[in-house]
C-alpha cells in the first residue's frame, strides 16, 4: 500500500452518536482532512439504520443494527464485511470490548487487507482498579477474544506514548506491534467574539460571570464530583466565580451531583447545560476562563485540545494521558485526581497573576498548533500506514 496515492479507508465504530464522546469526533475530523488530501472514507457502525445521527454526522455510514446484546453482537458485520472488505485499501477498528473488534479479526485475520486498532485508551489500568468485576469478566474474554484481535491487527495505534506505556499493564498474555500516532481536532471557524455571544445569548445569566468550564461525558470516571467539592472550597474567593457543566448524562448521576452541590451550597453557583454542539459549545469554551477536568482516567481527552485550541488554559488531572505534554509547554496546570489535586489547581489557577494567566493562554494556543492540530495527526497516521501497510511481520 502506497500512502503517495488516494486510499480508500474503512472504519468500524460502535457508534456514530456524539454523546458517546472523542472517538467519533476524531473520525469526523481526520476525514475532513483526509478528503480534502484526495482520500475516501466510509464508516461502518452498529446503529440502526434509521438513528437520526446517521445523517447528522455528515458521514458515508453503513449502519448494520440492529444488534443483540451490550456486546453488540450482529452477524450482519461478518457478512458486510466479507462481501465488501477488499474494496478498501485500509480498515481501522475503533475501541475494544465490541464485537466490531472481534468481527473485524473473524473477517480479516488471513486477508491481504490490512486492519489496525485504536483502543482508545480502553486498556488503561484504572478500569481494573474501578471496576473489579467487569474486568474479571473481560479476563474471562480476554485470550478467546480481544487479544487475538490486537495480535493479528497490522498495528495497535496508541495516541500518545503514556497510553502504550499503561496498556500493557491490565490483561496478560499480552502481544501487538504498538505504533503511537498523533491525535488531535480541528482548530474552530468563526469568530471568537460571536462564537462567545451565541452561548450569552443561551445562557444570559452567564453574562459577566468568571467561568470555569467543564466539558465532558457526566460520568464518574470524569472526576465530576471532585470538581463540585473543589470549586465549593474557592467560591468565596470572588462571588463572580461560576461553574459550567456541560456534557450528556448518560447514566442518571447528574441528579445526585445536583444534590451535592445543594448541600455544598453552591447550587446557584453552577450551571448544567447538557451536551453543547456547534457554535454552542465554541462559544462555551471561548465564553469561559480556563477548562477543567479532573478526570480520573482520559487516553486523550479531545475537549483539552479543543480549549487549548480556543487559547484557553487547562487545569487537568495527571490521570489525562496528554498532562506531560501541556506541563511542559506551560499550556495548563497539573495535579492529582484527588481532592487536594483539584483544588490546588483552582486555587492556583485564581492566584495568577494576569500577566501569567496571558502567558498561559498564548502557551496553549501554541501546545495545540504544535502537536494536537489535525492536519499533524492526519500526517502522522498516513507515516504509521506507509510504515506497516504492506504485509509486516509482528
Amino acid at each position: 500500500m502506497k500512502v503517495s496515492s488516494p486510499l480508500r479507508f474503512l472504519r468500524i465504530i460502535t457508534s456514530v452518536n456524539s454523546k458517546y464522546g472523542g472517538p467519533i469526533e476524531g473520525v469526523k475530523q481526520i476525514t475532513k482532512v483526509l478528503t480534502c488530501l484526495g482520500h475516501e472514507t466510509e464508516i461502518v457502525s452498529l446503529d440502526r439504520p434509521d438513528s437520526s445521527w446517521i445523517k447528522e454526522s455528515g458521514l458515508s455510514v453503513h449502519a448494520l443494527g440492529k444488534v443483540i446484546s451490550s456486546y453488540g453482537y450482529t452477524s450482519t458485520l461478518t457478512t458486510w464485511l466479507g462481501l465488501n472488505a477488499s474494496n478498501f485499501d485500509v480498515v481501522i477498528v475503533h475501541g475494544l470490548w465490541q464485537y466490531t473488534g472481534f468481527g473485524t479479526w473473524c473477517v480479516l485475520r488471513k486477508s491481504q487487507t490490512p486492519y489496525f486498532v485504536y483502543p482508545h485508551g480502553m486498556l488503561d489500568p484504572w478500569f481494573k482498579q474501578a471496576y473489579p468485576l467487569k474486568h474479571l469478566k473481560k479476563m474471562l474474554y480476554w485470550r478467546w477474544g480481544e487479544y487475538r484481535v490486537l495480535r493479528d491487527a497490522r498495528a495497535v495505534l496508541f495516541t500518545c506514548e503514556e497510553e502504550r506505556l499503561l496498556a500493557s499493564k491490565s490483561f496478560w498474555p499480552y502481544k501487538c506491534q504498538e505504533a503511537v500516532v498523533s491525535y488531535g481536532t480541528s482548530e474552530p471557524s468563526g469568530d471568537p467574539f460571536l462564537l462567545k455571544e451565541t452561548f450569552l445569548k443561551q445562557y444570559p445569566e452567564l453574562r459577566g460571570k468568571r467561568l470555569f468550564l467543564f466539558l465532558s461525558r457526566i460520568h464518574v470516571k470524569k472526576g465530576c464530583d471532585l470538581l463540585l467539592d473543589g470549586f465549593a472550597k474557592v467560591a468565596n474567593s470572588d462571588p463572580a466565580l461560576h461553574l459550567v457543566m456541560a456534557g450528556p448524562d448518560q447514566s442518571g448521576w447528574q441528579v445526585e451531583l445536583q444534590r451535592q452541590a445543594e448541600r455544598l451550597g453552591i447550587a446557584s453557583r453552577i450551571t448544567w447545560t447538557g451536551m453543547l454542539s456547534g457554535d454552542l459549545k465554541w462559544g462555551a469554551y471561548h465564553a469561559s476562563e480556563v477548562f477543567v477536568l479532573p478526570s480520573h482516567q482520559e487516553n486523550f481527552g479531545i475537549v483539552v485540545a479543543e480549549a487549548m485550541a480556543c487559547g484557553k488554559p487547562v487545569l487537568i488531572s495527571n490521570k489525562i494521558n496528554i498532562w506531560r505534554e501541556i506541563e511542559n509547554d506551560g499550556a495548563g496546570l497539573v495535579a492529582n485526581d484527588d481532592l487536594v489535586g483539584t483544588v490546588s489547581l483552582l486555587n492556583n489557577w485564581i492566584a495568577l497573576p494576569e500577566i501569567e494567566k496571558e502567558t498561559m493562554r498564548r502557551n496553549a494556543k501554541s501546545c495545540f498548533s504544535n502537536r494536537f492540530e489535525i492536519h499533524q495527526a492526519a500526517r502522522s497516521l498516513l507515516d504509521v500506514l506507509s510504515k506497516y501497510g504492506s504485509n509486516h511481520p509482528l
